[in-house]
């Protein structure tokens, strides 16, 4: 089973919800950077970013990770695993850095990019933003700001589709048919 929990426009006015919140906790936005996880993450750091500097003199820094060098399973995941490399052109010492995601589920994602965002130096604060939040953490992190919680199964899977990646912005829950049925 297969639902849409969220077309073009609904993902628009989440994306502009988490700027808010983000605008909202963050005063100082002069100190403010964000940084996407590779691959959905890093869109929506760009949107966010665009919303967060708009009317204002400073563009938003927006940087970029990938965490496969950093996962707890990178045994699991492929004998050569493809490392597509993380561009943060900014110092991000004494910043306050928002890791944006577009999905959080067990947290082991997020845990990988905290190790390699403290390769990188010793910002202020880190704070987490997601599109979604779908439960069922395996480790204990949790995000600051979640656009969308929704509750899922463990095996449930959740995509998300944003037009820089998929040619559309929208957000889908699939159920397994034996799940479905119960």
């Amino acid at each position: 089973m297969t639902r849409r929990l969220a077309d073009a426009k609904a993902v628009g006015a989440l994306v502009a919800r988490l700027a808010r919140e983000i605008s909202r906790h963050n005063r100082e936005l002069a100190d403010l950077a964000l940084v996407g996880i590779k691959r959905r993450g890093v869109p929506l750091a760009e949107r966010l970013a665009a919303r967060l500097s708009a009317g204002r003199k400073f563009r938003c820094p927006v940087g970029a990770i990938d965490i496969t060098l950093y996962r707890d399973d990178l045994q699991l995941v492929a004998e050569t695993p493809i490392v597509r490399g993380s561009e943060i052109e900014f110092d991000i010492n004494g910043k306050t850095l928002v890791l944006v995601d577009d999905v959080v589920f067990t947290g082991r994602t997020i845990r990988a990019a905290l190790s390699e965002l403290l390769d990188f130096g010793r910002p202020r604060a880190i704070q987490l933003a997601v599109l979604v939040d779908r439960g069922h953490r395996e480790l204990p992190i949790q995000p600051d700001f979640a656009a969308k919680v929704i509750r899922t199964r463990r095996s449930d899977l959740v995509d998300i589709f944003l037009k820089e990646t998929d040619g559309r912005d929208e957000i889908v829950l699939t159920r397994t048919k034996s799940e479905a049925r119960s």
